[in-house]
């Protein structure tokens, strides 16, 4: 009876043991696995941070300039010789097409618009001529102050008021600038209108 009773009292005692050593061993895995799933967790949540805060550094505003705005938008650029617009004085009838460049054969044709100055719209000197036939600038002249000047363009249409007229000497470039501070269209023929032979002198239109 006492053999039989310290068998079953060692094999309960063995049984607890082996029981013991199972829950140790699988609490060990968990614990294992369970760490390295937590740091790589870990690494990389880490990594989606340092890769957001890049990019966050990379799409930081761009400002712009006003200027650098007009340039982007506004800057047109025709061929040499290409007829990109018209003008239009309608208080002397003048409509006639504007060409881009001012050789004597554009001339012939319509308005030469100065290659070295600005477009219409860019803010700056926008200089035209035309020769002074009847057919042509010959009404120029007769324009008064406050007349609306049209430069209807391949890219928008552009209203010009004169504010002064005056006559001016062929040498004489200062009075015809080239600057990029204010939009003012100057606009020139010889002068005078029925002059016979070479003309030195200028009937230049200022409008903004």
């Amino acid at each position: 009876m006492q053999n039989k009773t310290l068998k079953i009292i060692k094999a309960t005692i063995l049984a607890i043991i082996v029981a013991f050593f199972i829950v140790m061993v699988i609490c060990f895995i968990s614990v294992k696995f369970g760490k390295e799933k937590f740091q790589m967790a870990t690494k990389l949540i880490d990594m989606t941070t340092i890769q957001t805060d890049a990019n966050v550094e990379k799409k930081a505003p761009v400002l712009q300039t006003f200027e650098e705005e007009q340039a982007t938008i506004l800057r047109y650029g025709p061929d040499y010789g290409e007829n990109y617009a018209t003008l239009k004085i309608p208080s002397v009838k003048i409509e006639l097409p504007i060409y881009y460049g001012k050789t004597m054969d554009l001339l012939k044709n319509g308005v030469g618009h100065d290659n070295s100055s600005y477009f219409p719209g860019e803010g700056g000197s926008v200089v035209m001529m035309g020769h002074n036939y009847s057919r042509l600038l010959g009404k120029l002249p007769n324009v008064k102050i406050g007349d609306s000047v049209q430069v209807v363009t391949n890219y928008g249409e552009f209203n010009y008021t004169i504010y002064q007229t005056q006559v001016v000497e062929e040498t004489e470039t200062n009075k015809v600038p080239i600057q990029a501070k204010e939009e003012i269209l100057m606009i020139y023929t010889c002068w005078p209108i029925n002059n016979i032979g070479y003309a030195t002198q200028r009937f230049v239109v200022y409008a903004k």
